[in-house]
């Protein structure tokens, strides 16, 4: 008898939003899975029997790489992997094999824009910029982030006025970098801003004092900091800059994909499945150092879950 299991090979190896929340419910219609698959990337999936996730391998923990491990884990991919599920079966296929690829913060947008990827299931920020400029298109939000800063307890920084003359990195391609530098520029900071590769590299630098903040959704912040070998010697500090909804990304030019994605990720929300997750994720020992990052659900991400929709970003 064939396996109805989706199987999951080896990956391929190779942010800002004005307060206050912008919440509205989504209509009847885009809540509800469409009768008959559409076109583009699930006319492919369905000929191909495979769906190519994109992730980021160190947003701890929406997707990251195990040690040694064969596929990603984390909040995001557990998130995908009940929308393929719900996928293989409105595309009536016996098997959906999900393939993953590995992208920066700035290979992510080309490669769902060039169909290497058919959904990014990371940590990334849904914005007027990237649905209007990138041609990107975002589900519901999975998580509502705020960008703060990830300092070293002794830099005695505690909030954005005390980076007069400081180093300040952030990540490449990302919101944090055009929000630091309007900060600057409106306070006078005179501020060097450095930009790294990768969210890993961006924490090293703090940890090996080559950089005295880490400007960043402060979800990952709390990671990195829970992860560290001393945690005790940093801090999450400042007020929030920005709120950033996290979203679910794929192409623009997938309106299909886009409904049947929109529509599953409100039967999620609705069924308790993402709060679930939240806890599992978010509130729980998560691999592979049984770290527990303990951020309960702010109030942001509380309201989000009471009226869906994918109307938000600036």
């Amino acid at each position: 008898m064939p396996s109805n299991r989706i199987s999951c090979p080896q990956p391929l190896r190779r942010k800002t939003w004005p307060l206050p929340l912008i919440l509205g419910a989504m209509t009847t219609a885009a809540l509800t899975l469409p009768a008959k698959a559409g076109q583009g990337s699930l006319d492919s999936i369905r000929s191909s029997g495979e769906l190519v996730i994109g992730y980021r391998a160190d947003a701890v923990p929406f997707s990251y790489d195990l040690p040694g491990g064969k596929q990603p884990v984390g909040y995001a991919i557990e998130i995908c992997k009940q929308i393929a599920e719900a996928m293989k079966k409105e595309l009536k296929l016996k098997e959906l094999t999900l393939r993953y690829k590995a992208v920066d913060s700035k290979q992510r947008f080309p490669a769902v824009a060039e169909g290497q990827v058919d959904l990014e299931c990371a940590n990334t920020t849904n914005n007027r910029e990237r649905r209007d400029k990138l041609g990107m298109a975002f589900t519901i939000p999975h998580y509502i982030a705020g960008t703060r800063m990830l300092v070293r307890k002794d830099s005695n920084i505690e909030r954005v006025e005390d980076l007069g003359g400081k180093r300040v990195i952030t990540t490449k391609g990302t919101t944090s970098a055009p929000l630091i530098k309007s900060k600057s520029q409106d306070l006078g900071l005179k501020l060097t801003l450095l930009e790294c590769d990768d969210d890993q590299q961006c924490f090293n630098a703090v940890d090996k004092r080559q950089a005295d903040a880490y400007l960043m959704d402060d979800i990952l912040l709390y990671s990195f900091r829970a992860s560290a070998p001393k945690p005790e010697d940093f801090a999450v500090v400042g007020k929030l800059l920005s709120i950033e909804p996290l979203s679910l990304m794929m192409s623009k030019k997938d309106p299909a994909l886009k409904k049947f994605v929109d529509a599953e990720m409100g039967r999620l929300i609705r069924g308790g499945e993402v709060a679930k997750l939240y806890k599992q994720w978010f509130e729980s020992p998560i691999p592979p150092k049984n770290a527990n990052l303990n951020v309960p659900m702010n109030y942001l991400m509380r309201d989000s879950l009471k009226f869906p929709t994918d109307q938000v970003g600036d």
